[in-house]
């Protein structure tokens, strides 16, 4: 029985470790090859494997989303992610003001980095949540409104992720010249 927990411990662990690089993955398939998708109310019966991989493998990143906003806000981490939440604005505030001085913002920290984090775990739930409401309501007239607000998170996402990966070069930029 220890052996099983300890197995079961371990796999979490890998998983909790490994969630962001999971995502990243995904959304490097789901993004790019949504443009291919002929989905509008239903999932057809002769769905193209585009359709099928997008529907499932969407599930799937809707599922680690989730996990990985609760994994990154348990604690009281959620302050670093939320600082407005308690309307801290402080370091988000100085932040920007630095940058109209041309410094870059500290990374970690409730500053301007941390709340752009937040804001995207926050779009990648939402594409998971539109996606999975538009695939349970399938066939429902619902089901439409469900895939326009699931396609607005995408285009949201999709400007998150670019702002993202400008942190990021941003982030380790700083780290260079330190």
């Amino acid at each position: 029985m220890a052996a099983n927990r300890s197995l079961i411990q371990r796999v979490i662990s890998q998983y909790l470790e490994r969630q962001h690089l999971l995502l990243i993955v995904l959304c490097l398939f789901l993004l790019p090859t949504s443009g291919y998708l002929m989905m509008g109310r239903a999932l057809r019966k002769n769905a193209s494997f585009w359709d099928i991989s997008h529907v499932y493998l969407g599930l799937l990143a809707c599922f680690i989303a989730v996990t990985f906003l609760v994994t990154n806000v348990m604690g009281n981490k959620w302050r670093q992610y939320f600082p407005w939440l308690t309307l801290d604005f402080s370091q988000l505030l100085q932040d920007i003001k630095g940058l109209f001085k041309g410094r870059l913002p500290q990374a970690g920290g409730r500053g301007l980095f941390s709340c752009v984090e937040g804001l995207g775990m926050l779009i990648m739930v939402a594409v998971g949540i539109t996606g999975a409401m538009w695939f349970v309501l399938q066939g429902t007239t619902d089901a439409l409104m469900w895939r326009n607000y699931h396609i607005m998170a995408a285009k949201g996402l999709m400007g998150f992720l670019a702002l993202h990966v400008i942190f990021a070069a941003l982030h380790l930029l700083d780290f260079i010249r330190n």
